[in-house]
């Protein structure tokens, strides 16, 4: 490492640590920051120091929020029937994104974390579906089959996303877990 250069090769240091950021895109990062536009550097440091200061989780679905309940579980025009189980708070912004589903949520963080009776509360609120979004997996199964045991005395409809070949991707290119997935549940056309 390049003593002179110390700070920058931290802060390239750093930045790798993000996902998806290799040695390359974090040097380019750190140089069009420190030597382009400093400007959009101190304005991304304020931004980063400002949400960890404010964000937190929400204390009913386990989402991001700036207050106690996020804009989604304050929301009385949301449909409180329906409840979708997703893996992280990120995967909230994804689906809210696109404006395709208009319930209530629960993060899943870990099964370590799964705080079973807070579940239960939600589906006693009035929950009679709950939607899984889990990424598709062995161990997600597994995760969807203990959640329907401890929930099983409670009227519910279980469903989850569907699965299967992704639109414009050959069949060589399929794993095998989603072409087995696809065949299961095909459709009639």
């Amino acid at each position: 490492m390049n003593r002179s250069l110390e700070k920058f090769n931290r802060l390239v240091d750093a930045l790798q640590e993000l996902p998806t950021i290799g040695k390359k895109s974090a040097t380019r990062l750190a140089y069009f920051m420190i030597m382009n536009d400093t400007y959009t550097g101190i304005k991304i440091s304020h931004a980063i120091e400002d949400a960890i200061g404010s964000l937190k989780k929400c204390k009913e679905c386990g989402g991001m929020s700036e207050d106690e309940l996020c804009y989604i579980c304050s929301d009385d025009g949301r449909d409180h029937t329906l409840l979708c189980i997703v893996e992280n708070a990120k995967d909230i912004l994804l689906l809210e994104e696109n404006g395709l589903f208009d319930g209530r949520y629960f993060v899943l963080d870990s099964l370590e974390e799964l705080s079973v009776s807070h579940l239960e509360d939600l589906v006693q609120s009035g929950v009679n579906e709950i939607l899984f979004a889990l990424t598709p997996s062995i161990a997600n199964d597994a995760v969807i089959l203990y959640i329907e045991d401890k929930l099983s005395g409670y009227k519910l409809n279980f469903t989850k996303i569907a699965q299967g070949v992704p639109t414009g991707v050959s069949l060589e290119n399929i794993d095998l877990l989603s072409l087995t997935r696809a065949l299961e549940d095909r459709v009639r056309v």
